[in-house]
């Protein structure tokens, strides 16, 4: 990861030690290799600028330049478009739909419950099976191929490479027949580029 005191920064990246999806926009940053620097954000006492960058006061906004880009979709989907090496979105049409629709039905259905206020806490444990049965039907699919869309990595692994860091944390035990998605986890955890985006906190997660 780029400092402040390094080469020239083009981007800066506010983000907390612990955010699942500021995670997800590192992870793409780091795979890119690019040069950013990362504004450590104290939820409790936010910096100015961010609402001003921000309407929503979030985390990740990642800033180039002269625009400010939130929600981490949206963010992972300008960094590819941005810096095309290597692509991690599909070209064909189709393809790409898939991936947000797939990405859409993640965020929905396993993150926000898991991340996000307002989920009372059986529809946490309930989200927490989902997680678990879903990850475990995926093997099937990693049983054939080294991601979820075949040999190539794409925003949907970065997507779900810090949920699946997260798993201990949140009590979620995959079954012992989950082999496959056990050897998934363990090729993107591998990855340079993923254990470079890992903060202080993130490491002790494991």
């Amino acid at each position: 990861m780029a400092t402040p005191s390094s080469k020239k920064t083009l981007m800066t990246l506010y983000s907390t030690g612990d955010c699942v999806y500021a995670h997800r926009v590192r992870f793409v940053l780091e795979e890119k290799a690019m040069e950013y620097q990362t504004i450590d954000v104290d939820l409790a006492r936010k910096p100015e600028d961010l609402a001003e960058l921000n309407p929503y006061n979030q985390v990740p906004t990642l800033v180039d330049r002269d625009l400010a880009i939130y929600e981490s979709v949206l963010v992972m989907e300008y960094l590819d478009e941005r810096f095309p090496h290597p692509p991690l979105i599909p070209v064909d049409p189709i393809s790409r739909a898939k991936v947000r629709l797939a990405l859409l039905r993640f965020d929905r259905d396993w993150f926000a419950p898991l991340f996000q206020p307002g989920f009372s806490p059986a529809q946490v444990e309930a989200a927490k099976e989902v997680v678990r049965s879903g990850f475990a039907s995926l093997s099937t699919i990693f049983a054939q191929q080294r991601f979820l869309f075949g040999e190539e990595m794409t925003i949907l692994d970065c997507a779900l490479a810090p949920l699946l860091w997260r798993l201990p944390m949140l009590g979620i035990t995959l079954p012992a027949a989950a082999q496959a998605t056990t050897a998934y986890m363990e090729r993107l955890f591998a990855l340079d580029s993923f254990q470079r985006s890992l903060t202080s906190v993130e490491k002790a997660m494991r």
